[in-house]
């Protein structure tokens, strides 16, 4: 692993990680999770510890607050990618293409260059010290994420990491174990990937996956369980995370509308 000197992703001169850092002020939301970021995972992906460059002082408007709640959901977004991507053993091109779009449509080409030099640096320290050193840091980082961040905010997460999974057009077990295991860690429930991966699809027993229900559930159960999944999964609850992020929310609330509505039609339910 190249030493401190030559690891900088914590302190490279960009704007989301830069504004990320920035933000981090004891007693903020974030606190627990930014612990984390700037002292384990710095010291366990580095090698060591450096100062990270001088900050911003302390954040009072809401704006800032905004800025800060995206920011912490992009660097966790980087972190659980390298591991979903590597999930199967493979690092395929159209996986590192999808986190690659999504950076270069959120934050532009240099964000985009600088959140795959983070992958890399992350797909090194797990070559170099092993898949079970790499799962104890994941699975204390999603324990440290679990307490800074929201159930919606940690709900499109596991949904951003299902895209993932997904991209080259076959989600292998290896990748499904993965996303259940970052979903038990988050404190999300290993059955939530289920109903993820059979959003979209034409099939009556995915729809009633998708409601987390099977088809011996009672029409009231039917309404109730979507009931809950909308207020849930309502994509005005990760208005902070930006618009691509509530943009894949909402397709994510409509393709939980069509099950509803599948199942719904095969019952003859209004």
């Amino acid at each position: 692993m190249p030493g401190s000197g030559h690891l900088h992703f914590f302190t490279m001169a960009n704007k989301w990680i830069g504004a990320f850092l920035g933000f981090i002020t004891t007693g903020s939301i974030l606190g627990s999770l930014a612990g984390f970021a700037v002292g384990a995972l710095f010291d366990a992906f580095s090698g060591g510890r450096d100062e990270p460059a001088a900050t911003e002082s302390r954040a009072t408007s809401s704006e800032r607050r905004r800025e800060g709640q995206r920011n912490s959901f992009l660097f966790s977004l980087m972190v659980l990618s390298a591991h979903i991507i590597q999930a199967d053993g493979k690092i395929m091109h159209s996986e590192m293409e999808y986190v690659r779009d999504f950076l270069r449509r959120n934050f532009g080409e240099t964000a985009r260059e600088e959140g795959e030099a983070i992958l890399l640096r992350l797909f090194e320290y797990r070559k170099q010290h092993g898949t079970q050193a790499w799962n104890v840091q994941i699975e204390q980082a999603c324990g440290e994420m679990a307490q800074g961040m929201p159930e919606e905010h940690r709900i499109q997460l596991l949904a951003y990491l299902c895209e993932i999974a997904k991209a080259d057009g076959n989600v292998a077990g290896e990748e499904v174990e993965g996303l259940r295991k970052i979903a038990r860690w988050l404190f999300l429930g290993a059955d939530l990937i289920d109903r993820m991966l059979s959003l979209g699809t034409d099939n009556l027993d995915d729809a009633y996956t998708v409601l987390g229900l099977t088809p011996q559930a009672t029409d009231e159960e039917v309404r109730r369980a979507y009931k809950q999944m909308a207020l849930k999964h309502h994509p005005d609850r990760v208005a902070t995370l930006g618009d691509d992020v509530k943009e894949s929310a909402k397709r994510k609330f409509q393709e939980i509308n069509d099950a509803k509505e599948k199942i719904f039609k095969a019952r003859g339910m209004r």
